[in-house]
């Protein structure tokens, strides 16, 4: 096999090298907030029969933040339903508010019962919502069919 090396940084380089991503990481920050200081954003989500998880991410759809009824605290049935989805998407706006995120556009993907009142909840909230779109996967010619019984 050989004999393992490690190879060893010096405190200066890592410095470098911290000072060099953190510069990046401002840079993409500053980048992507407007003169005005208004951010955009996406708001997805997800609504199952079993949960309901909202995502925050940025134009690119990086995730900021998200929440999910059964991070939050419910269980079982519970997590399911459209009260759940409405603090859910509470969640969701106080970290919005945190970020400077004010304009989103919500893009809802699911059959369950939190769709409606989650999107409700947002714009009660104060968010600014520009356009909802539907993203539910929708089978265009189905699941191939069983083989022909023979008797």
């Amino acid at each position: 096999m050989g004999k393992k090396r490690v190879i060893v940084q010096n405190e200066k380089d890592l410095l470098k090298e911290k000072e060099r991503v953190d510069a990046k990481i401002q840079k993409e920050i500053n980048s992507e907030t407007s003169q005005r200081g208004v951010r955009e954003g996406k708001v997805y989500v997800f609504s199952s029969y079993n949960n309901t998880i909202i995502s925050l991410t940025d134009l690119r759809g990086n995730v900021l933040s998200w929440a999910s009824a059964g991070a939050i605290g419910f269980k079982g049935t519970k997590k399911s339903t459209s009260f759940a989805a409405s603090k859910v998407a509470e969640v969701v706006v106080q970290a919005a508010k945190k970020l400077g995120v004010s304009k989103v556009m919500v893009l809802v993907r699911g059959v369950g019962s939190g769709r409606e009142s989650a999107i409700r909840s947002l714009a009660a909230r104060g968010l600014d919502i520009v356009s909802i779109k539907d993203i539910t996967p929708i089978p265009h010619n189905g699941c191939r069919p069983p083989k022909a019984r023979r008797v």
